[in-house]
């Protein structure tokens, strides 16, 4: 637990001055003021990941990866000293003018802090963590980016700009373990952002970016026992939390600047780069784009997509390099013809593979089977849990068709700002439920449909005019809001408490939980040393290069570092 808090004091430190910079270089050009302090952090975590990814296609994402962003970190401080100075004399001026129910918030961000920091130190490690995950990152750590890696196990090529951002990260070079905290640090980050519903409870008034918030903390209870695992889903769908719920903040405070949201459509590049199941998040990007054609801002505009541009090209080029592929295993775009190509037949076999899992099925033959019949075999196999708050999106769905067509004959209030946020997250609950809906991919849209559709109709509902029976009834439904609200909290609350009470040990109290390693067989490639297991198909992270299966290669080389072609 020592261990994780004190790699998260490095990440805050880094990420928040690598943040602070550069929103001070871009507030020059488009001036702003910074409404959150952790905008800093998450526009720092975004940069530094991009960073990440460009060092790894030049070498090991290690101590001098490390030392670099050390050095941009202090000349950040150098030049923006006095900047910074009066920042800290600022915060610290307003904790000793703060009542006590706002100290009281600090402390409970503190046990936060600390409740997290013991959460992320120990728990259950992903499966995947052991098939592919941390082999992924010790290749990163050990060697950058590899050229055909995907051909000694093609989940080597899922490529997630997670991956990069956790070798940064893992410390390993200190000579001791491979850490695994950054997942456990975004999780904590947006119980932060979580908790700030409370102010809204204390007014009796829930908002939108409340009810999202409400689903915040509703995930983070259930996957509390698993962000220790470098699972580019919990990044993800934390960070997807994180970017809804302050558009949704934006929106209910009508600001009217285009900055945040471009930068917050910026995040959204950045979140495809995690996964690129979350691309349809970039449906948001309408809104400032409208705005920035319509005032022939061409400067900005252009600058926005440059940034987005520079966040997304590491990613692109990183999917070439390990598999040939501009996006693997889709191989509909097919623009490269290179030597460590991964085979258009096994990509393909992949992508089918991937569908037909999250469906429900093990087996690629099933993939054929049409919607109609795997859907109902694929509901029944949820969780009670997991049923309910399908429905739910699947009802919220629904209810957007016809609030669409009542805003568009002009039954009620046209507001297309609100209407593009509830597209974009049914939009994407749609796209998931007809691709591959393990709910692990695609959880956060089965939450955020419910809480975007329905909180903003409950919002309106709560704004309304009218007569006294009205004004009643209004109250009524913001007591209830508000009362399920904090039952849903309460309920959640306590089965964390017991979960943690009923699992307490006292093993990991100073070092993180390390990966879980597994029985395997070695054997030589041109006097190369590979391994893979004796059962099953997950090797862990000591006995590295693994596959789940022996397999042959043609080296591009002499050594690991040139890249594989397939046999």
């Amino acid at each position: 637990m020592l261990s994780v808090i004190g790699i998260w004091i490095y990440i805050f430190l880094t990420t928040f001055l690598v943040g602070y910079g550069l929103l001070q270089i871009l507030t020059r050009y488009v001036p702003y003021q910074v409404r959150h302090k952790n905008t800093y952090l998450l526009c720092g975590l975004a940069a530094v990941t991009v960073y990440a990814q460009l060092f790894s296609l030049f070498g090991r994402v290690g101590i001098m990866a490390n030392l670099l962003l050390v050095v941009v970190c202090a000349g950040i401080v150098w030049c923006s000293r006095r900047a910074l100075s009066g920042m800290l004399q600022g915060i610290w001026s307003n904790i000793k003018q703060k009542s006590s129910g706002e100290r009281g918030k600090i402390w409970i961000l503190f046990i936060l802090f600390l409740l997290f920091a013991y959460g992320t130190s120990r728990g259950i490690i992903h499966y995947d963590t052991g098939l592919y995950h941390a082999q992924s990152i010790r290749w990163i750590e050990e060697y950058g980016v590899v050229k055909g890696l995907g051909n000694l196990h093609c989940r080597l090529a899922y490529n997630s700009s997670s991956f990069a951002l956790s070798a940064l990260y893992s410390m390993v070079f200190l000579g001791g373990q491979s850490y695994h905290c950054v997942a456990g640090w975004l999780a904590f980050l947006l119980a932060g952002t979580c908790m700030e519903i409370v102010k809204a409870l204390r007014v009796g008034r829930l908002r939108a970016s409340d009810f999202a918030r409400l689903m915040g903390a509703y995930y983070l209870v259930n996957i509390f026992d698993e962000m220790i695992s470098p699972a580019s889903d919990y990044f993800m769908v934390l960070l997807a939390f994180y970017l809804v719920i302050r558009w949704l903040e934006l929106l209910e405070e009508r600001v009217r600047e285009c900055f945040p949201y471009a930068m917050l459509c910026i995040m959204g590049v950045f979140l495809m780069t995690v996964k690129l199941s979350a691309a349809l998040i970039l449906l948001l990007v309408i809104y400032p784009a409208f705005y920035l054609v319509r005032g022939r801002r061409w400067k900005e505009t252009g600058l926005y997509l440059a940034m987005g541009s520079l966040t997304a090209i590491p990613f692109f080029v990183r999917n070439v390099l390990l598999s040939g592929w501009l996006v693997y295993p889709f191989t509909q775009i097919d623009l490269f013809s290179v030597p460590w190509k991964i085979p258009k037949g096994v990509a393909d076999y992949d992508a089918k593979e991937i569908q037909v899992w999250g469906r429900g099925y093990t087996d690629v033959s099933q993939y054929e089977i049409s919607m109609k019949e795997w859907l109902p075999d694929w509901f029944h196999a949820l969780a009670g849990s997991d049923k309910l708050l399908v429905l739910a999106a699947v009802a919220a769905a629904g209810t957007l068709f016809l609030y669409a067509a009542g805003m568009i004959v002009g039954l009620w209030r046209r507001r297309w700002d609100i209407l593009l946020v509830q597209t974009t997250v049914a939009g994407s609950f749609v796209f998931w439920i007809c691709t591959s809906p393990l709910i692990r991919y695609g959880c956060v849209y089965v939450y955020l449909a419910t809480a975007v559709i329905f909180g903003f109709i409950y919002d309106q509902i709560l704004d309304a005019g009218g007569e006294n029976r009205g004004q009643r009834w209004r109250g009524a439904a913001r007591v209830c809001g508000v009362m399920a609200a904090i039952l849903l909290m309460g309920y959640k609350g306590l089965a964390l408490g017991r979960e943690i009470a009923v699992s307490y040990e006292n093993r990991y109290l100073i070092v993180q939980k390390d990966y879980e390693n597994y029985e395997t067989v070695s054997y030589e490639i041109e006097g190369i040393t590979f391994y893979y297991p004796v059962k099953g198909d997950q090797v862990g992270y000591e006995d590295f290069p693994s596959s789940p299966v022996r397999r042959e290669l043609i080296f591009l080389g002499t050594d690991l570092k040139d890249g594989f072609a397939a046999y």
